[in-house]
């Protein structure tokens, strides 16, 4: 696949503000800091497509980008340490929750995780739990190019490790990085792989 056009739709702050949609949908999710916006911008070449920030939790709504006019990257907010009131919180795990489960037209939710880090409790928990709810995911590993070799590979390692204890099928694993670019060819064409199929 090839992005020819990546255009910003609209932002949501609940979903019932989205409306039902037939054309296939791709969303991506985690916590703050972990390069979300700068998987989009690069996915999809369109400079601050999606917009970077240093301030953590910035993203608080539900961002929608057409891509090629026939498929929708989907920007998700992520509460969970966020310095927010416990009601906000719980709003968006009703909603987080209702997008996973309600949109006919999500085909795959896409994990981030940072893998300059050691693998975090709370990132297989949550993947447990779109697994729980049949929610189909695969992961982005992200900042590859932050560790050392030996870092990544141990914790690239331990992160298949966890997967296997949870997991009877693994998710796939794609690695990408803010240097290194070759990633984005195969994630694209994965995705037109899981369009062609749906």
């Amino acid at each position: 696949m090839e992005i020819t056009k990546a255009v910003f739709v609209k932002s949501a702050s609940n979903i019932n503000q989205i409306e039902p949609s037939e054309i296939p949908e791709f969303a991506v999710i985690w916590r703050s800091n972990v390069g979300k916006s700068s998987i989009i911008n690069m996915l999809t070449w369109v400079k601050d497509l999606a917009k970077c920030s240093n301030k953590p939790w910035k993203t608080q709504l539900i961002n929608l980008f057409l891509i090629n006019d026939n498929w929708t990257l989907v920007d998700l907010p992520w509460y969970w340490y966020a310095k927010t009131w416990v009601q906000h919180k719980i709003s968006w795990m009703n909603n987080i929750q209702k997008f996973f489960t309600h949109r006919k037209s999500l085909l795959k939710v896409f994990l981030l995780i940072d893998v300059n880090i050691p693998v975090q409790k709370i990132d297989m928990d949550f993947a447990q739990e779109l697994h729980y709810n049949d929610i189909p995911f695969d992961i982005i590993a992200t900042k590859i190019d932050k560790p050392t070799q030996k870092n990544l590979h141990h914790n690239i390692s331990e992160l298949r490790k966890e997967l296997k204890l949870r997991f009877k099928i693994i998710p796939n694993i794609f690695l990408s990085s803010s240097v290194k670019k070759a990633w984005r060819q195969e994630l694209l064409d994965y995705i037109e792989d899981v369009i062609a199929h749906s």
